[in-house]
């Protein structure tokens, strides 16, 4: 169950919200009553609730705004309990002076906005001796090894325990800790109205991560990056999973590159299936997980780990098929790219795996980056030229490819390669997804260049991904339309 936590300033949102969230399917909704301007009028917001409540008046000690007294504020949480709510949340030092009336069930909970202390067990075990009906405990991810933390705690519990992580490396325990027995986990009432660092949204959990329907027979996925928030792959791997039918829930996960190779090692715990790598964690997959393709080891860098139909982990590069075919779409007339002469902006896994495929199908390759001693680097490694990023316009050059993030959301005016560079039926290819049409696209069209934009890429290489997932054909249309129209809302917002 989901438990949607509604802050707001005065009552008539409040209640009004609350109605909102029981139409959108809603079961359970927090009341967090420090949040109101004005004192709390507790007959307004419970006599004709249209959902269970947990009643919640947090301290600013424990992240709340109440502003009165401390005598006030548990007067009010005993009235709360008096006049039949549901569920009414006590912080575990307050929870032994307010006693147990009615049928009002008792959330202890403990939160630390700074850390997952390293007696969380010990500060769990004291918080079972203080008559609960259900114990949370909230902490904040520095890696997301807490996260295994803390959904151990909630798998070995004697009483139901919500337990998960705040913050960015938390967003997988928010998400799984039904699976290992919490009652319920808690979620804002829009993207926009974050209450704890980390919070997804009630129709994120809802609709995209069909929270409720995670149990043990789930099958775990996930893409590992540092940033991650921005990635849309979660979007794209979910919908096609309940397009199909497929029993499967793909998590975002934020690893720092410090933190990669023990990180994979606490998720063997999750049974996660397989990931999807992206920046900056290519090369350390691999190197993590050497058993592979021999074209992949040529590259040198995996944007996919799965496990095969044994059990063994093994490392994958998609990039490399999607963007051939991409390259292929705008070149409709193209048999072969023998003697092609392609120019790539970049130096990172996908201008490594492009450069590698384009040298393999005998074009000539001159790979740069606004980096000299990476792009001298990738070319050694390639076997192909490089040229400083200053001298990239005097390449004569049949095909263009962009690896960089130049011109990507939200720098949508910057492009990485000057227009009266571009020359009539140059083919450019821009792997960059979002936004689609960036202004190298926009300005190679105008200048009469052949164009592909990062969708084809980016949509075919998370198919290849969702094959070795799932062992099951990607919905190819459904995942491209999917995407455009994530790209396209976010740019109306």
């Amino acid at each position: 169950m989901i438990c949607v936590s509604l802050a707001r300033t005065r009552h008539r949102m409040m209640i009004a919200e609350h109605q909102v969230l029981k139409e959108k399917g809603a079961e359970l909704v927090e009341l967090r009553v420090d949040w109101l301007s004005r004192a709390p009028e507790l007959s307004r917001l419970i006599t004709q609730r249209p959902t269970p409540v947990v009643f919640t008046c947090r301290r600013p000690t424990d992240g709340g705004r109440w502003k009165g007294s401390e005598d006030e504020r548990q007067t009010l949480l005993r009235a709360a309990i008096v006049a039949g709510v549901e569920y009414v949340d006590l912080e575990r030092d307050v929870a032994t002076k307010i006693r147990r009336y009615g049928k009002t069930k008792r959330i202890v909970s403990h939160h630390d906005f700074v850390q997952t202390p390293d007696d969380l067990e010990e500060i769990y075990a004291s918080m079972c001796e203080l008559d609960a009906d259900v114990l949370k405990i909230v902490t904040m991810a520095n890696s997301p090894a807490d996260c295994v933390r803390l959904l151990k705690l909630a798998s070995n519990a004697k009483i139901p325990t919500i337990a998960f992580c705040m913050g960015e490396f938390g967003v997988i325990s928010r998400l799984l800790c039904g699976r290992y027995g919490a009652p319920f986990t808690y979620a804002t009432f829009s993207k926009e109205r974050e209450i704890a660092p980390g919070q997804l949204s009630f129709d994120e959990m809802h609709k995209l991560y069909r929270y409720d329907q995670v149990t043990k027979a789930t099958k775990l996925f996930g893409v590992l990056g540092d940033p991650i928030g921005h990635s849309l792959s979660p979007l794209l791997h979910n919908r096609a999973m309940q397009q199909i039918g497929f029993d499967g829930c793909y998590i975002p996960l934020r690893v720092s590159p410090d933190q990669f190779s023990s990180t994979l090692d606490d998720f063997e715990w999750l049974g996660m299936r397989g990931y999807s790598v992206t920046i900056p964690h290519k090369e350390t997959a691999l190197a993590k997980y050497p058993l592979c393709d021999d074209e992949v080891r040529k590259i040198g860098a995996a944007n996919t780990i799965y496990r095969d139909d044994d059990g063994a982990w093994r490392s994958a590069n998609t990039d490399l098929p999607a963007a051939m075919e991409s390259v292929k779409l705008g070149l409709k007339d193209l048999e072969s790219f023998e003697g092609k002469r392609v120019l790539i902006l970049g130096s990172g896994g996908a201008a490594r795996a492009i450069g590698f495929g384009m040298l393999h199908a005998g074009a000539a390759v001159v790979v740069t980056s606004r980096t000299t001693n990476r792009a001298r680097t990738l070319a050694e490694s390639l076997g192909c030229r490089y040229c400083t990023w200053e001298n990239r316009g005097s390449e004569g050059i049949d095909i263009l490819i962009n690896c960089t993030p130049v011109g990507m959301s939200p720098n949508v005016d910057d492009s990485p390669f000057p227009e009266h560079w571009l020359q009539e039926e140059m083919l450019v290819f821009d792997t960059i997804y979002n936004p689609e049409q960036t202004l190298l696209i926009r300005q190679a069209r105008e200048r009469g260049c052949r164009t592909v934009t990062g969708i084809e890429m980016f949509v075919r290489q998370a198919a290849l991904q969702f094959k070795l997932f799932t062992g099951q054909e990607a919905p190819l249309d459904g995942m491209r339309e999917t995407l455009r129209r994530a790209i396209s809302a976010a740019r109306m917002e």
